[in-house]
Formats: C-alpha cells, sequence, structure tokens
C-alpha cells in the first residue's frame, strides 16, 4: 500500500533535514543556549512538511510554566506533531534512549528518560519535579505504553505525583491533550485502517515506518483541554482520572467528527501550521 517513490523521497529529505539540524542543537546544548528549548519547533514543524502530517489545533496550549502536559499516545509520529506544537521535552521509557537516531533526538530534545520499574517510581518523580522545579515544560504519556489510536489505555498516575513537589513555589500546572489521527488523503480514517498509523503491541518499527511513509496526506487533531493541578483534584490519581476523562472524550470526538459547542466558536479547530499547501479538494469538503 502506498507510493515507493514517495517513501524514498520522505525519509531522503527527512534525513538529510535531520542530519544538517542535529549538530546545530548539540552545539546550543553544548553552550547552554536559551534558543535550543524552542529550535526544536522549528525542526518538527518542516519534519511536519516533510512527512505529510497536516496538524489541526483545537484550544490553546496553556502559557503557565512548570507545566506538564499529558496526553495519549499512539504512534511515534506523536513526537514530531507535539514537538512542532510546543516547546517541550518528553518523558520517554529507558529504552528510547538506546535507539539509533531516535534515541539520539530524543536526548537532544533534552527528554526525561524512565524505566517504568515500581521499584524507581520515587526516583524517576524527583528526576521529573527537577524538571518542573526549574520551570520547564514536560510531556507525560500517562498510558505507559502506545495505544491503538481507537482507545485511550486507563492512566497510570505514579508520575502525576511530581505535581506536587513542595520544591514548586504555586504548584504545577496539568494540562491534558488529545492526539487523533483522523483522515487521510482527506478521507476519513475508519478502525480498519487505522493500525496503518497507530504503532503499538508486538509491531517492529521498521516495516511500520515503511508503510506510513507510502500513504499521502494525515490529518492530526490536536485538542488542548482545560489545565487543573493537583491541589485542584485532591489527589494524583483522580488527577490521573480527571486527565484520561478529558483525554477520551477528545479522541472519540474527533474520531467520529464530532464538535462541541464550544468548539465552534471560542475554541475552534485551526491549521496549526497555516502556511502548508491548501488541503486537497476532498479534504476541503470534509472538514
Amino acid at each position: 500500500m502506498g507510493s515507493t517513490t514517495l517513501r524514498i523521497g520522505r525519509l531522503a529529505i527527512y534525513l538529510a533535514w535531520t542530519m544538517a539540524l542535529m549538530p546545530v542543537q548539540a552545539l546550543g546544548l553544548a553552550l547552554g543556549c536559551a534558543w535550543v528549548r524552542r529550535f526544536p519547533c522549528f525542526y518538527h514543524r518542516w519534519c511536519c512538511r516533510i512527512l505529510g502530517l497536516r496538524v489541526r489545533r483545537i484550544g490553546e496550549p496553556t502559557s503557565t510554566r512548570p507545566v506538564l502536559f499529558a496526553a495519549n499516545h499512539t504512534s511515534y509520529a506523536d513526537i514530531t506533531v507535539l514537538g512542532a506544537l510546543l516547546p517541550v521535552s518528553f518523558i520517554a521509557k529507558s529504552e528510547v534512549a538506546r535507539w539509533p537516531l531516535f534515541g539520539w533526538l530524543a536526548r537532544l530534545q533534552r527528554s526525561v528518560f524512565v524505566d517504568r520499574d515500581p521499584r524507581s517510581t520515587a526516583a524517576q518523580r524527583d528526576a521529573v519535579s527537577e524538571r518542573l522545579a526549574a520551570g520547564e515544560a514536560l510531556v507525560l504519556f500517562p498510558e505507559g505504553t502506545s495505544d491503538d489510536g481507537n482507545r485511550v489505555l486507563p492512566f497510570k498516575s505514579a508520575l502525576f505525583g511530581a505535581a506536587q513537589s513542595t520544591a514548586i513555589a504555586g504548584g504545577v500546572t496539568v494540562q491534558p491533550l488529545s492526539i487523533s489521527y483522523t483522515r487521510l488523503n482527506g478521507m476519513p480514517i475508519g478502525r480498519r485502517y487505522r493500525p496503518l498509523f497507530a504503532w503499538y503491541g508486538d509491531m517492529s518499527m521498521a516495516p511500520h515506518l515503511w508503510t506510513w511513509l507510502g500513504l499521502g496526506t494525515i490529518e492530526v487533531v490536536v485538542e488542548f483541554h482545560p489545565p487543573t493541578s493537583l491541589a485542584q483534584c485532591g489527589s494524583r490519581k483522580a488527577l490521573a482520572q480527571y486527565c484520561q476523562t478529558r483525554v477520551a472524550g477528545g479522541l472519540a470526538n474527533a474520531l467520529s467528527g464530532n464538535r462541541r459547542p464550544f468548539e465552534t466558536a471560542d475554541r475552534p479547530a485551526r491549521d496549526a501550521f497555516p502556511s502548508q499547501a491548501p488541503a486537497p479538494a476532498a479534504e476541503r469538503a470534509l472538514g
């Protein structure tokens, strides 16, 4: 399925773009430059264009810092999509650090690596708390793994404990966000074809990525839900449930095409990167 020519072209341009910019970010990190927090946004936005990801945003990310964004996790493409929208670092599984290329990119974006071992929960929470205490923005995938793109898995509450650090004056803002892969070349993606975009279970990355690269233009809807805090929710389990409920609702609405009343006026969906080429006629008709 898909075009081999498109795959090769996208892969070649992506690798050339990535190899050209990796030394720039590495140098900025070595010199302690302030712009290294925002430079990945520039990189990821062009990656979205190269890879055919058309991002539509609903709502606004909070400007409060520190902030912990809690998102569902469907694919490795989530990193590119969210990295294009937000100047953030990611909380990633420790094995990601050992991956070729993607591990290097994760390090350059100053990711926090956690091993998910219950015996290490306190140490991992403290590592996240330290970064939040420095006033940073982090993305947490509370499911602990990637999902199938059709539903949200239960959110684990352990790392939400980082939001209760007494070292952070004023507390930590927590904002749930949902990411949904909704259309291919302007047509809705049904349950049958969602595994073409969702990477989960025992899928091998290389063949999955090769198929995905040749599929055309993919619409991704990212919805930012109302922010909260641990103090407002009362406990980390309640905080995890708050985030899971809103993320699951956002995913369900995006996949079904439903729009809530407040999205039509106060929170309209919009192209995240309006300088991209216009959508195909079929996509405009369906949008």
